[in-house]
């Protein structure tokens, strides 16, 4: 009998959970594939590396499959999101720092330190951890590894063991089993293997990604890669083609369908990653208003920038005379100020009440949009734009944003800002998907007020920082631009209080108003709903 003294009053135990034997031997595998790799580190000469990258990968996955089996298996199906406030990686304890900590150095030193990883320079052969995948680039592509193929193999392995020990988690909801297989499916195929394929078959092609679309990648329409496209004609046309059809087309009509969740929660390799590695720590956003707050400038921030910036590099590739250009300068700044304008009065003048104080909000990026081409014409000369180098621009959006942003502090940051600080806080797409979600899409979160026991597994839940509770216990809908739609509030909620939902426009937000004496014919307020 233990003599500890136990202070608590709770009637679950404060402590954090032991882990089993079954889960020691399944951390030691895992640990043994993960030593092997940071032996290839120190350029250790391993005598048959595909072997022993088989060896390490094959550990690693069989180690989280392991932990993973004896975590959930062993217990009935349901909510096991028990105990993550008093585990030292689950609630920013030291191991979660470490991890942290870990995880941004590693990041860091692949972004701007590849050599340390053993990339070769000038022609040098690979060596350290990017020679030990070799043999795995050259069956798939026929050349040596890059730091990108290294993180892209460790992205994908991570994505499809995690997304494993999801599915047993949240066996119990066939919602969630189902997009993360998908999220598996399109990293694995889409993300991973068809660009090493296409490269195999057209090494002209520039990587593509076909599930990525502008502004994610907000390197699609530089002057090289259009180039690019052009000289491969029919493959890198149509390719052109279908990264324009995503934004103005494919991508609208699958929000207005199914809201963002399309792309966020089922395809998106930064939510897979977020979904499944991250699980651990979506209880870690925060659901301050002052994050939501800041939540809304950042990521609208970083949206303007991204549109300047890409309308600013493609200026500068443009010509005047239309006798040379079928596109010229001032055609293309007048087209992007046309469509911002009409994009603009449209929300205005249907969508106005929807949207309410965010308007002035959107206002002002669209002022700041319309400033910003108007110097683009008057200052713009063939490579440089309001005085800048629009090369400058990209690199610096490249840097700050596409590589510090998204992967130092989005990835680095899981065990301390939660999964999901990318998505939230800075990227673009999700705020594109974000605007039209709540404007004219089809899905919401329906909710059940009655049934509501304010447990708050909901909003502790909840990795975009929503106070979901506070929806569900006035009985309303929750249309929120941030929401990706992953359904983990509802997965999580003891009493199917809460649904997801594609239905008609009519009534999707439905602020509960307080009604007094006889302001309203009650039976039609209910019939409008």
């Amino acid at each position: 009998m233990s003599n500890k003294l136990n202070h608590s009053m709770s009637l679950a135990s404060p402590d954090a959970k032991g882990i089993s034997t079954k889960q020691k031997i399944a951390l030691a595998v895992g640990l043994i594939g993960l030593f092997i790799l940071v032996l290839s580190l120190f350029n250790n000469n391993f005598p048959n590396q595909g072997v022993f990258l088989a060896v390490s990968l094959g550990l690693i996955t069989l180690g989280t499959v392991l932990f993973a089996n004896d975590a959930y298996l062993t217990k009935l199906e349901g909510i096991k999101n028990d105990g993550v406030w008093f585990k030292s990686m689950s609630s920013r304890g030291i191991l979660g720092w470490l991890t942290g900590v870990g995880l941004t150095a590693f990041y860091i030193v692949l972004y701007f330190y590849p050599e340390v990883l053993g990339m070769g320079t000038n022609g040098e052969a690979n060596t350290g951890l990017i020679a030990l995948f070799d043999p795995l680039s050259n069956l798939l592509s026929g050349r040596p590894a890059s730091q990108w193929f290294v993180y892209g193999t460790l992205y994908t392995i991570a994505i499809l063991a995690f997304g494993y020990k999801f599915i047993l988690k949240y066996r119990h909801n066939r919602y969630q089993q189902l997009r993360t297989v998908s999220v598996m499916f399109f990293q694995l195929g889409f993300a991973f293997l068809i660009p090493e394929f296409m490269y195999v078959m057209n090494s002209d092609v520039p990587y593509y990604d076909l599930k990525n679309m502008w502004p994610l990648n907000y390197y699609n329409f530089d002057q090289y890669r259009i180039d690019a496209f052009i000289k491969t004609e029919t493959i890198g046309l149509g390719l052109l083609a279908l990264g324009i059809l995503s934004i103005f087309v494919i991508s609208p009509f699958l929000t207005y369908k199914y809201g963002k969740r399309w792309y966020c929660s089922w395809v998106c390799g930064c939510g897979g990653l977020a979904e499944t590695a991250g699980d651990a720590f979506r209880q870690l956003s925060s659901k301050k208003v002052s994050a939501w707050k800041l939540e809304r400038w950042l990521i609208h921030t970083v949206l303007v920038f991204s549109v300047v910036m890409t309308t600013a590099v493609v200026y500068t590739y443009l010509g005047y005379d239309p006798n040379k250009y079928w596109l010229t300068k001032n055609v293309f700044l007048i087209s992007v100020a046309v469509f911002l304008t009409l994009v603009f009065a449209g929300v205005l003048l249907f969508k106005r009440k929807e949207l309410g104080k965010d308007a002035r909000y959107g206002a002002i990026g669209y002022f700041v949009v319309i400033v910003a081409l108007i110097a683009m014409h008057f200052s713009g000369t063939t490579n440089e734009v309001f005085l800048i180098k629009a090369g400058t621009m990209r690199s610096a959006y490249g840097l700050y944003i596409g590589s510090i942003f998204s992967g130092v502090i989005g990835t680095g940051f899981y065990p301390i800002l939660g999964n999901r600080a990318w998505c939230r806080f800075g990227c673009p797409m999700a705020a594109i998907l974000g605007f039209q979600q709540r404007l004219f899409s089809k899905f919401r979160i329906t909710t059940n007020g009655g049934q509501c026991i304010s447990c708050g597994n909901c909003s502790t839940y909840c990795e975009m920082g929503i106070d979901v509770r506070s929806y569900a216990q006035k009985g309303e809908n929750i249309v929120r631009s941030s929401c990706v739609g992953c359904g983990i509030c509802s997965a999580v909620c003891p009493r199917g209080v809460l649904k997801l939902e594609n239905d008609k426009l009519d009534g999707r937000i439905n602020p509960n108003e307080i009604l007094l004496g006889n302001d309203v014919n009650l039976m039609d307020y209910v019939n409008n709903k």
